[in-house]
Parts: C-alpha cells; sequence; structure tokens
C-alpha cells in the first residue's frame, strides 16, 4: 500500500472514531425540567433526563435548599405547577400501580427518584441511573409530567407519599431538541 492509501484509511478511521464518540456523548432522547420556587421558597435547578437504552441518566443541580438538609424529590402526575403550592402537579408518577418506595427497590413508583441532600451552601447535585421511566413515549414516558423538591426528606414507607412534606420547587419535564 502506498502513503496515501495509508493515509486515506487513518483518515477514514479517525472519522469513524469521531463519530461513534459523538454518538456516544450525545446520547439517546433527552428531556429537561427547570425548577421554579412555589410561594414563599426559593429552591431552583436544572434537571436533565436521557434516555440510554433501557434506562434513564438523571442529572440534578438544585440550590437555594437547606443547608446539610435532604429533601424528597418525585415525578408527579401532572406537568402542571400553575397552583402556587405544586399541588396542581397531582401525586406520584405511577403508571404500574406499584406502592411508594425506594427508588433502587423492587417496589416503588415510577416516579420515586432519589433523594436531593443539602451541602453546606444548600445545594445538591443527584447523578442516578432510573429504571422504569421513559423520555421516549409511552405509558412510562416522563416526558410532560410534574417535578417535585418536598421540604422534608422522603422516610420510603410512608403510603403514599413518603412523608416528604410541603412542595418547595415544581417544574414540568419538556421534550429536548
Amino acid at each position: 500500500m502506498n502513503k496515501a492509501g495509508a493515509a486515506g484509511i487513518v483518515l477514514l478511521a479517525g472519522c469513524a472514531l469521531v463519530a461513534g464518540c459523538a454518538s456516544l456523548s450525545s446520547g439517546g432522547p433527552q428531556a429537561s425540567a427547570y425548577l421554579q420556587p412555589t410561594r414563599g421558597n426559593s429552591v431552583s435547578g436544572t434537571v436533565s433526563f436521557t434516555q440510554t437504552g433501557d434506562k434513564v441518566r438523571m442529572v440534578a443541580e438544585v440550590s437555594g435548599l437547606k443547608p446539610g438538609s435532604e429533601h424528597g424529590f418525585h415525578i408527579h402526575e401532572v406537568g402542571d405547577c400553575s397552583s402556587g403550592d405544586g399541588m396542581s402537579a397531582k401525586g406520584h408518577f405511577n403508571p404500574t400501580g406499584k406502592p411508594h418506595g425506594h427508588y433502587t427497590g423492587a417496589e416503588h413508583h415510577a416516579g420515586d427518584l432519589p433523594p436531593l441532600k443539602a451541602d453546606a451552601q444548600g445545594r445538591a447535585r443527584v447523578e442516578a441511573d432510573l429504571e422504569g421511566i421513559s423520555v421516549t413515549p409511552g405509558p412510562a414516558s416522563i416526558v410532560g409530567r410534574g417535578l417535585i423538591v418536598h421540604a422534608a426528606p422522603d422516610d420510603f414507607k410512608t403510603q403514599p407519599t413518603g412523608n416528604s412534606g410541603a412542595r418547595i420547587a415544581c417544574a414540568v419535564i419538556v421534550k429536548a431538541n
């Protein structure tokens, strides 16, 4: 093989590698949510959801939380934050009719998420791979649903809410372009 042929193969391999890497970094279908405080609160943040096979990768960054505190965090049935107190988002998203529980347990609502644990500055970051939900259309789709941050920790036992208290931030999950 001459130098030009070898250079072409290297160039082609490089393009294939870059294209492969680009497709890996972009992931699958995506959705996002922009948390806004409910009346009398100051919590805000951004949450992204990316479909990766049969799981959804969630990355949440939230601020305005009570420093050093833990908060329940859930996907709710309805993408409606108009009530001012977050109650218009209705109950936890639960398309399979399971009891409330820990997000890694066999029995839990599809909307049960990892808790938010605030640092000394009142900020929390959570990354998790979640099962039982989807960004793509279907009964497990979270697009168009509500996302709620609660005032208290989730006890993962009390039915149907986890006893996590008032709703201090609300968002609507929307499909990303």
